[in-house]
Order: C-alpha cells, then structure tokens, then sequence
C-alpha cells in the first residue's frame, strides 16, 4: 500500500526544504522502500534542489510539447502513449528515489480524454511506490486537479505570524475534503524567537491541528542552493512521531 504525504502552504513557506527533510527521515526509517517525489508545484524547485533541471513534465506531455528519450513506439493507443509518455519523464535521483515534475495541470472539468488519461497514468506510477511525497503549488484542490488520490498525510506550512496563521486557514478549507480519513495539519516553519503563544492561540482559535514547529535556519537565509539545512531534518525527525506515518518497518 502506497503511502502519500502532500506538503502545502504559500511559496516560500519552506514547503521544499521540509520535502527534502521528510525524505531523509523516511530514508533512514525505510532504506529499503521507495520514494516517488512528486513536484506539484509551479516554481519547480524541487528538482533544482538536487541540482535537475527537469524540462519534461507533465503538461508537456497534455500540451503535446514533451521531448522524448527515444522514438514513439508504433500501434499505440492514445490511452497507452501518455502512460508510455509518463513513464518517459520519470528521473531517477538514486537507486529508492524518484521525482517526476507536472507544472501545469488542466483544469478538472475539462472534458478532454486526455485529463481521465493523465489522472489514471498517475495512479498507476504512484501506487509502484512505497511513499509519494507531493510537493504542492498551494493546496490540495490544485493538485486534485491533475490526480484524484486519497492523501494519507497533508502538511500546511506556515510562517511564523497571524497573517500566515489565517493563510493556513484557507488551506486547510480548500484542502480538507481531498484529506478526508487522513491527517491534516500545520508546521510552523522558520521560528526565530518569535513568541508563539499567540499564535497558538489563533491556531487553536481556528481549530488547525499543531503538529510542531521548526526553527529558522540561518543557513538557508544567506541563500543556500541545495534547500538542504540539518536544523530542518532534526525539527523534522523530532515530529515524525506526530505524524500519521509508519513509526516501524512496513
């Protein structure tokens, strides 16, 4: 059984800095099980963190733009191409680890055969996986938009204020119904001496789950590249045992 974990919130919330920092943790509770990330979100830094620059995606594919490893097999169904296609834009990262990239989705009342084509062409790839980890433009609405998968696990990402507070809020109200049965709650990310009582509070106020907070990071502040900070995998590591994940091997 696949395990999916989608991590939300504003650009720049940190959303991809945490990813990476899930993916050490599940890698050092689970070196054996494999990891698809799925890099739902339009900046496409996901793949940049790793030093990628992955231009085949999914809406390559949709928009017929995609440019192929190989020739395209003849005597396929349109049904069979975009599977073969979407199997064409998956990178290996390592020998556990995959990503695949989508940048645009197509909006979900688009009739077009080749929206239920892409949607199902998704389920299979995600359900190969022991985890899929879904880095998301926003919410889980967007992402619903380009698959209709059952999420175990939604992070909220927010900045440590009110105003990010409130953003959570929203979140959470577009995302909840794609999370049904599974966990849905917020990180406060980049915590520097802030006073968090208050902020708790506005939380609680708006009944948002508080699965923890992480500390800000000086390092990834000056600029780092890589969106890797240690600070971020120890927070990280700290909240897994909040988190409706396995604690045990699979």
């Amino acid at each position: 059984m696949t395990i999916k974990i989608a991590v939300t919130g504003k650009s720049g919330s940190g959303k991809t800095t945490i990813t990476k920092a899930l993916l050490n943790v599940l890698q050092n509770h689970f070196p054996d099980k494999s990891v698809l990330l799925f890099d739902n979100d339009l900046s496409g830094e996901l793949g940049h963190s790793f030093g990628m620059d992955i231009r085949n995606t999914i809406y390559g594919i949709r928009s017929g733009k995609h440019e192929y490893k190989t020739g395209i097999p003849d005597g396929m169904s349109k049904h069979d191409y975009v599977e073969w296609a979407m199997e064409d834009i998956i990178v290996s990262i390592n020998d556990n680890v995959d990503i695949i990239v989508s940048w645009f989705a197509g909006a979900k009342d688009c009739r077009c055969p080749i929206t239920s084509q892409i949607n199902d062409a998704c389920q299979k790839i995600i359900e190969r996986y022991d985890f899929v980890i879904f880095d998301c433009e926003f919410d889980l609405k967007y992402l619903n938009q380009l698959v209709d998968t059952n999420i175990d696990l939604a992070l909220i990402v927010a900045n440590p204020n009110i105003e990010s507070v409130k953003l959570a809020k929203r979140i959470a109200e577009f995302s909840t119904k794609h999370a049904v049965g599974g966990q849905l709650g917020v990180v406060v990310n980049k915590v520097n001496n802030q006073d968090l009582d208050s902020i708790y509070k506005t939380m609680k106020e708006e009944e948002l789950d508080i699965l923890g907070a992480i500390p800000y990071d000086e390092k990834l502040a000056n600029g780092t590249s890589d969106w890797e900070s240690d600070v971020v995998k120890e927070a990280v590591q700290e909240l897994y045992f909040r988190l409706n994940l396995p604690q045990d091997n699979l």
